[in-house]
């Protein structure tokens, strides 16, 4: 059976486009089209797609709103297309903490070099993430909207952090997980936490961030696959939601602790000695790079300036991204975690370092800031 999509957008021209390139692939077929977002919360309960494309700013009612209604009724894989701009990334962002999964530019020719990548590129997403519906029902934010750093910062309690954090060892032969276990912290001295992710990452990075405490004791390096028009936003974002500080990172500025440094879109964050502490280098992302940001490329860096003395975390995302700067890692005695395949947007990077036994945990979101607290936190 294929894959049944509902391509949702105001513009006959781009229903029409988007549809052309849906029904180019054997593997998807599209269903239907509506023109604004009541139409398509109507459409998704009627037709029942794996998929639907949604345009943000429509007549009626936009396609946030959209998307709060439908995955509350029925909860559907949705890609939302939207503008390389401040507000489209801003309601971009909402419209992934409303249930969304993924997102792409509304211009083709800035999401690739060429016409026929641009159009593999968007079937490739759609299919992604309509086969996402055949192994797991999908995870939805609990965390609401904020528009200001809460005032309370969490306690730290050894029953806090030893109960409610089960996670699981990583099967090297099949990549699932095993049994599920209680995490223990190793005891082990860390300079820095890096965390690498793509599909799924923003809203995974925002239930994760929220619950650090402001006097977390190390530096934090954030590689999130995104537009250069979008890191500044969902720097900021994340900074008005955590006690911790978030920024997109600068070229040059030094490493500190409790806060952490978004690798900017476009471009590529390395690190550097400078004395007896670390220094971020920002470099143009070259063109034969498939992924600017690149997770590879800051995990190799560290492994060089931090050796073993990190924990390395990959979450939810599409392709391989982070394998080998983690095993880089892990060969100068790092440790490096894994977001498990249940609570995962797409099992790709994460089963990337598990399945070839890179990873030493395959661990929950649900529980992963707790794990992370228990095991960085105590041992500073």
């Amino acid at each position: 059976m294929g894959i049944k999509v509902l391509v949702v957008d105001d513009s006959s021209f781009f229903r029409r486009r988007v549809s052309e390139i849906v029904i180019q692939d054997p593997e998807l077929e599209v269903i239907g089209t509506a023109v604004n977002g009541a139409e398509a919360v109507k459409l998704a309960a009627e037709l029942n797609p794996h998929v639907i494309t949604m345009d943000i700013e429509m007549p009626i009612m936009d396609g946030i709103t959209a998307v709060k209604q439908i995955m509350a009724n029925r909860p559907v894989p949705i890609l939302m297309f939207s503008s390389l701009t401040h507000d489209g990334a801003k309601a971009t962002l909402e419209a992934l903490e409303a249930g969304a999964l993924d997102f792409l530019p509304k211009r083709f020719e800035d999401i690739a070099t060429n016409k026929n990548q641009a159009i593999l590129l968007l079937q490739q997403r759609i299919k992604t993430l309509g086969r996402r519906r055949l192994f797991k029902p999908i995870v939805r934010s609990t965390i609401p909207a904020q528009s200001a750093r809460r005032s309370v910062t969490p306690v730290l309690t050894r029953a806090s952090m030893s109960t409610n954090n089960q996670t699981t060892t990583a099967n090297v032969e099949n990549a699932t997980p095993r049994a599920h276990v209680i995490h223990r912290a190793s005891g082990k001295k860390y300079k820095a936490l890096l965390i690498g992710t793509s599909t799924g990452g923003p809203v995974a990075l925002q239930k994760v961030l929220t619950q650090f405490p402001a006097n977390y004791p190390h530096p934090i390096l954030l590689v999130q696959h995104m537009p250069a028009a979008f890191t500044p936003t969902f720097a900021a974002r994340l900074n008005s939601l955590c006690q911790i500080t978030v920024k997109e990172a600068e070229n040059g500025e030094l490493l500190r602790p409790g806060c952490a440094y978004l690798a900017p879109g476009g471009m590529q964050m390395m690190l550097e000695r400078h004395g007896n502490i670390g220094r971020i280098k920002i470099l143009a992302g070259r063109a034969e790079m498939n992924y600017k940001p690149s997770v590879d490329i800051t995990f190799a860096s560290a492994s060089k300036l931090f050796g073993g003395d990190v924990l390395a975390v990959v979450l939810t995302g599409m392709g391989a991204d982070g394998r080998e700067g983690a095993r880089m890692l892990k060969a100068a005695g790092a440790t490096i975690w894994a977001q498990d395949e249940a609570s995962c947007v797409v099992y790709g990077m994460p089963q990337a370092v598990s399945k070839v036994g890179i990873a030493t945990q395959s661990i929950g979101l649900d529980q992963m800031a707790t794990a992370i607290l228990k095991e960085t936190f105590n041992a500073s």
